[in-house]
């Protein structure tokens, strides 16, 4: 008999008490994690009453790609254009939550008489809210639909990322042991360089990949390409000294802004379930129930500190953000609990072995209670807000009223500002693109061309034409490029400002420019005769072949625009195919806040009452108030649809409306036909042949007089007459004695005419 590995077993056990759990948390209607953390503790080394897992070491290597495909999937739904689609709001609301609950985590730690590492790594531990709780809740409730779940969802996005970078931060203190300023700054810019990196040539080169051998992609080849790109950033990543689970990361939201971020979504969810299953399980296996119950104060005051810090952090956020009362008490209460990330900034923690034991037990005994909490704490959240209505003084709430209306009513930008942010783009972007060929040329070209040539100088001026002929382009855009030529003009010839500034501001990008050269030249040779030398000709280089190094940097250019709005390109070009062009003049992301009402989009149940009526006759509009946007229908989408349109299974519905109105009609929308609830299988129709005799008393009946279709359910599809057959007789044809009658019903019924 073979030997069987012990993962093996351990496997198998682990998933075998997944299941039954996740199946009881499921019927008691509670999150699956928490269900995956049970299974763990039952597993685990502190339960003897149930078997054991026995090879941990390589479930926990089993558990880190689960950490590398939940963040690699988070990617995925992440995308950075989904950031700068946010706002304000919900940034302003994210930034004052992170920064509160953070600093007053490390403080109550502290106080508490945990080690600065513990304390931090708490801090960190509360700095995001459970994604999977909050929609769960808002389904139940019904709350999905109203304007303050919107925040609420982009509050979730940038606390995604926010949490992302503490865990590099996090994991580059540990490591040094270092809290100076300088080393935490240079940290971050580290990262913000990478991450932008990354980003550009992600977005120059994979879309055009996928693009090319996307005849060649199936489901198969796709998961395989996806997996080997995830785990090459995720080494990638390490190699740089950042962490596994920012570099699967930042993979995801790479490919989220191409064509195939869906399927590559759909098909690796299977993978990220079964994998994240593990993850969840094995923090269930580091849970000591003595622990919980040692540390039941602490456990206690982080759960308080969740409950009430997160409210009042959240709810100031988003006044300070431009948000009426009553909608920030709503956002406030929503976001009061402790997300699954709580579970890997744990995990990271004692990976690196930096934190002590029981922040597993205090993490998950928080994360239990708030998650019961939550949704109470969503369905009063309209109490809360007219309590505090009723003690605030009038003055206040007038006050935080017209504070919400001015933010809403600010103007756009000034010509100025455009150009200013166009030229922070424009640099920024290029002097990434240059720095990362300045080390590449010093740290890897100058020495591969040092092994294979004698002559040092020889190198040297190799590796200097090499390099600056790749980074030419690039030069050429920080030095010369102009972002839109109209503003520039209306600026220059607007007498209200000086030409000064820009004249100002394009010496300095030209001074940037041959600065850089010059470090260039300086890292590449050791002596200043050959800056003198070296910086002239390559400017003038620069300046006589500007116009082929122009038309060579907007090709370049043009590549990287489009495969950035790939997804939204194939989108338009769907729409326009559509019969109404008419979709030009509405955005379903059009921003309706300074109203009460806003855009909720809906889809149609097909079992809805209303399928297939028209407009006219639901009478939404008179009856709720509520105006339809759009009928999207597959590639079709219907623009202000008029009174004759219908609504068919599937469609999806944009609905303007206010958050009272969405709450009468709602149930409307969700109203479903009435059915025969009981149980019908297929296999009881069937096609069955009766012979018209004295049992039946068919003979001198029509078709329709008969009444087979009502007492059979059926239909008479032929009936046989000595030698001639009548295929799909009319309702007027008559039985005669000794006709055969082919029936398609249900077999049980149709036997039943011959009992007479």
């Amino acid at each position: 008999m073979g030997h069987l590995p012990k993962l093996i077993e351990d496997l198998g056990l682990i998933l075998i008490v997944a299941a039954i759990t996740t199946l009881l948390f499921r019927r008691i209607k509670q999150p699956l994690v928490l269900g995956y953390i049970i299974a763990g503790l039952l597993v685990g080394p502190h339960l003897s009453l149930t078997p054991t897992v026995i090879d941990t070491e390589n479930v926990e290597t089993l558990a880190e790609i689960g950490v590398i495909f939940l963040l690699f999937s988070l990617g995925l739904e992440f995308s950075f254009k989904k950031l700068m689609r946010v706002g304000g709001s919900a940034s302003i609301t994210a930034f004052v939550e992170i920064l509160f609950i953070t600093i007053t985590g490390y403080f109550l730690g502290y106080f508490m008489g945990w080690s600065t590492m513990d304390s931090l790594f708490l801090g960190g531990m509360l700095a995001s809210s459970s994604t999977t709780i909050i929609i769960k809740a808002f389904d139940e409730l019904g709350v999905k639909t109203k304007m303050y779940a919107r925040i609420v969802f982009g509050v979730l996005v940038v606390e995604d990322i926010v949490v992302i970078l503490l865990m590099v931060l996090l994991s580059t203190v540990a490591v040094t042991k270092q809290f100076e300023g300088t080393e935490m700054v240079f940290t971050v810019l580290k990262l913000l360089f990478f991450l932008a990196l990354w980003f550009i040539a992600g977005i120059f080169l994979l879309p055009t990949l996928l693009r090319k051998a996307k005849p060649l992609l199936d489901e198969e080849t796709l998961l395989v390409l996806s997996i080997g790109l995830c785990l090459g950033m995720v080494i990638l990543a390490t190699q740089v000294g950042f962490s596994a689970e920012l570099g699967a990361f930042i993979m995801g939201s790479i490919l989220a802004e191409t064509t195939a971020a869906e399927k590559v979504e759909h098909i690796l969810t299977p993978v990220k379930n079964l994998f994240g299953a593990i993850f969840f399980v094995s923090v269930g296996m580091l849970i000591d129930p003595a622990a919980m119950v040692e540390y039941r104060w602490p456990i206690l005051f982080v759960t308080l500190l969740t409950l009430f810090g997160k409210f009042f952090s959240t709810t100031l956020g988003a006044l300070l953000s431009g948000q009426p009362l009553k909608q920030a008490v709503e956002v406030g209460m929503s976001m009061a609990q402790i997300g699954e990330f709580a579970f890997i900034v744990a995990a990271l923690g004692l990976s690196l072995g930096v934190t002590s034991d029981f922040i597993f037990p205090v993490a998950v005994g928080a994360s239990a209670i708030t998650t019961f909490t939550t949704p109470y704490m969503i369905k009063y959240s309209d109490h809360m807000y007219y309590f505090l209505a009723r003690i605030l003084p009038q003055k206040w709430i007038l006050a935080l009223n017209n504070y919400s209306t001015g933010t809403q009513n600010i103007q756009a930008e000034s010509t100025w500002k455009k150009l200013t942010k166009s030229y922070l783009n424009i640099g920024l972007t290029n002097g990434i693109m240059l720095l990362a060929l300045l080390l590449v040329s010093v740290n890897f070209l100058l020495p591969f061309l040092n092994r294979h040539l004698e002559n040092d100088m020889l190198s040297s001026i190799a590796a200097l034409v090499i390099s600056l002929g790749i980074a030419a382009p690039f030069l050429w855009a920080l030095m010369t490029k102009q972002p839109n030529k109209m503003d520039i003009k209306e600026l220059w010839l607007d007498p209200e400002y000086s030409r000064g500034p820009l004249l100002v501001l394009q010496l300095l990008r030209m001074a940037l420019g041959i600065l850089i050269i010059t470090i260039w030249v300086d890292r590449l040779f050791t002596t200043s005769l050959a800056i003198l030398i070296a910086v002239p000709i390559i400017v003038f280089i620069l300046f006589l072949f500007s116009r082929r190094i122009q038309a060579f940097y907007q090709r370049l250019e043009l590549r990287f625009i489009n495969n950035l709005n790939a997804r939204e390109t194939a989108e338009a070009e769907a729409l326009r195919s559509s019969e109404n062009i008419l979709t030009k003049h509405f955005s379903p992301q059009s921003d309706l806040s300074p109203w009460d009402a806003h855009l909720v989009d809906l889809e149609v149940n097909p079992q809805a009452q209303y399928v297939g009526h028209t407009l006219l006759e639901l009478a939404w509009r008179e009856n709720y108030g509520i105006n339809i946007a759009y009928i999207k229908r597959g590639d079709k989408l219907i623009y202000a649809p008029g009174k004759n349109n219908k609504l068919l299974p599937y469609d999806r519905v944009g609905i303007i409306a206010t958050d009272a109105q969405m709450q009468a009609f709602k149930p409307i929308f969700d109203a479903l036909e009435e059915v025969d609830t009981a149980e019908h299988n297929v296999e009881d129709i069937g096609l069955q042949k009766i012979v018209v005799d004295e049992h039946n008393r068919l003979k001198g009946h029509t078709v329709l007089s008969s009444g087979i279709r009502e007492r059979t359910n059926g239909l008479i599809v032929g009936i046989q007459r000595n030698n001639e057959r009548i295929l799909n007789p009319t309702s007027t044809t008559t039985f005669e004695w000794g006709d055969i009658v082919w029936i398609v019903g249900e077999k049980k019924k149709i036997q039943k005419l011959n009992m007479a």
